[in-house]
Order: C-alpha cells, then structure tokens, then sequence
C-alpha cells in the first residue's frame, strides 16, 4: 500500500471509529431507555441491564456502519477538496480509482464485517437477547422475588412476599388466587421458599393459614399448617408462548425452514431474512461508491461542493429507503427477490461506470490546476 493510499486509508479509519463509536452510544441510550421497566418492575440488576442492552448492539451495527462509513467517507473526501490535497494528488499523476481506492478497501471490510454480523453474530445474540428479556419478564424467581410488590404470576394468582433473605426465604408471604366466581383462596405464611421444576414454580410454605371463601354460600373456611405446598400455573398462557423472530435464526435454520404453523406471510418473512442477510452486507460498498462517484466526478473546485454533498446525502437517504421498502414488498411477493440484489447493486455498478469512465472530465480538471499565464511587461 503506498504512502498516500496509507494515509488517506489511515483518515478514514480513525473517523469512521469515532463516528460508529458515537452512533452506537447514541442507538444503546435510547434503545436502553425502553428497557428500564425491567430493572423496576423484574428486579434485574444493573449488570444484566447493560448485558441485556448489549446483546441489541450487534443488530443495530448492520445499520450503523454502512451510515457511519458514508458519513466519514463524505467528511474527509470534502475536506480533501475544500484542502486541496486531491487537486495535488490528481496533479501528481494519480486517476479517479487511484483515489477511491482507500475508500473501496475501507468499505470492503466493512463487507466482510457486515457478513460476519448478519450471518452469525446478529442471529446468536439476538436469540441470547429474547430469551433473556422472555426470562426476565415470565420467570418465576424474578417475579416473586420482589419484595414488598403485589406480583402478578399468572391468571387469579397473586403473590406478596415483605421481605427476602440473603440465603432465599421469603417472608411475610400472603397469596390470593381466583379459582372460578364462586370460589377464592387466601394464603398466608410467616415464611417459605420457591421451588421450580420441570412441571413448573411452587411456593412451600411454612406456619400459615388457608382462608377459603365461596361467594354463593357466603363461607368462610380458614384451615391452619405448619407446612404447605402452593402449586403456581406456568406461563403457559396465549400470548406467552416464547415464538423465534426470523431474525434469531441460524442461516441453516432459514435455508431448511420448518413451515409448520406459519401462514404465506410469516413464510414470506423468514425468505426475505435469508435474502437479506445474502444482500444487504454489500449496501457498505453501496453507499462509498455514492460518496466516491458524487464527490469525484467533474473539476474540483471550491465552489459548489456543499451541493455535491447535500445531492449525495439525498441519495443515500434514497438508497435506503428503497431497500427498506423492497424488504417489506420482497416479503410480500416472492417474485421481488432478485430486486433486492438489483437495488443493493444499483449505486456499486454505477459508481464504479463513474470512477472507471475515460477521463471525460479531465480538461475541466487540467483547467482547474493550471494557474493562469501572466503577459510580460512590455
């Protein structure tokens, strides 16, 4: 790699750091913002919290680096025309590809960073991420661990415990369920423990009373223990049966899909996934040769490079729109498949017609380095 390509490379690269690093910050504070119910209402520590947020980070890095590598590819190739260091290097002998080539290297990595997210990271982390926010909302410890809260287990069930040890006792225990409209049942203990298995969670009690009640007799039966067991039902409800996004399968599990209970539209989603994954890595390539082809093509001058820049912030804006859109069209109507490799190719040929056409623009160019003659003194 010779000099000048080493640091103009070296420009982007710290920039694009600093850029994607800021994003991410900025995507992980909002998104964890949504997430803070978790801590209050599930009791989740503040180590999972971060972990929990985290496991969100890899999604949203498909997005942010090909954004993050336009907006430093724009920056430092403006700032090299505002600096005229591209019109010396151009001076120098060096052609459009020349360059371009350290944004293309740069984006390439950021291909191969791209694959290696979509296909494994993304998928791995994300179903990490479900499960965890699944366990932290439905499971048992969490919920009838608070202290000092009326919990909500299940249907008719409700649990209050005052206070929890260090060694796992719970104290100051009642229990409310709603069997039917005819009967209730309060549960009272000084203290017990919760135990989980396969059958589901259970509350053993110790130094209580049993208080039934049915509504149409008006009785009262209140039945003393020193120990015994509340069954609780699992969350087995509609509703709370953990189903995997397709965004949480493996390429294999997409590729060999298991159709059973999916309609024509929920198949169409997890296609498109598949596709997405194959085509959307290259958009990094997509959007430099948008930046390279704006910015490069025609003389370098001073003026008018704020237009060539806003016009290439529209057009990005553009290419991601229509690869949003043809997501969402593509999951609908399978025959729109081959478009979504159509619309992440579409700026990479044409910026590359761009960079590798003859020299069209070179008198302008020539015109706009050349310093003006001067007439001799007669």
């Amino acid at each position: 790699m010779r000099g000048i390509t080493r640091y103009m490379f070296g420009q982007l690269f710290v920039g694009l750091a600093l850029v994607a690093s800021a994003l991410t910050c900025v995507v992980w504070l909002t998104q964890s913002l949504r997430f803070v119910d978790l801590i209050v209402n599930s009791g989740l520590s503040a180590g999972t919290f971060v972990f929990l947020t985290g496991l969100m980070m890899p999604n949203f890095l498909t997005i942010i680096l090909p954004v993050s590598l336009f907006a430093i590819i724009t920056f430092s190739y403006h700032r090299m025309i505002m600096d005229r260091e591209l019109v010396v290097m151009r001076a120098a002998g060096l052609g459009q590809m020349a360059l371009a080539k350290p944004a293309i290297i740069m984006s390439l990595l950021i291909v191969a960073v791209g694959y290696v997210l979509s296909t494994y990271v993304v998928p791995t982390s994300y179903a990490q991420f479900r499960d965890l926010k699944w366990d932290a909302r439905y499971n048992f410890s969490h919920v009838l661990l608070r202290e000092g809260t009326f919990n909500d287990v299940s249907r008719g069930v409700t649990v209050y415990v005052r206070e929890r040890t260090d060694d796992g006792q719970l104290l100051g225990i009642m229990a409310h369920i709603e069997k039917s409209d005819l009967k209730s049942e309060t549960w009272l203990a000084e203290r017990g423990a919760l135990v989980e298995n396969e059958d589901g969670a259970r509350v053993v009690m110790f130094n209580g009373s049993r208080q039934e009640f049915t509504n149409k007799s008006k009785q009262l039966t209140i039945l003393y223990f020193d120990q015994s067991v509340l069954d609780l039902d699992p969350p087995s409800e509609q509703g709370q049966v953990r189903h995997r996004e397709p965004r949480e399968r493996s390429m294999a599990e997409l590729y060999d899909l298991d159709t059973t209970g999916l309609d024509e539209n929920g198949i169409g989603k997890f296609k498109v996934e598949t596709h997405r994954r194959l085509a959307f890595p290259w958009s990094a390539l997509g959007f430099a040769m948008i930046a390279l082809s704006v910015l490069m093509s025609g003389a370098f001058t001073r003026r008018g490079e704020g237009k060539r820049v806003l016009i290439a912030v529209l057009l990005a804006a553009g290419y991601q729109g229509a690869m949003l859109a043809i997501l969402n069209a593509a999951a609908k109507n399978g025959a729109l498949f081959p478009a979504v490799y159509a619309i992440t190719a579409t700026p990479i040929v044409l910026g590359l017609v761009v960079l590798l056409l003859p020299r069209v623009f070179s008198g302008h160019m020539l015109r706009s380095t050349t310093m003006p003659r001067t007439s001799k003194p007669a």
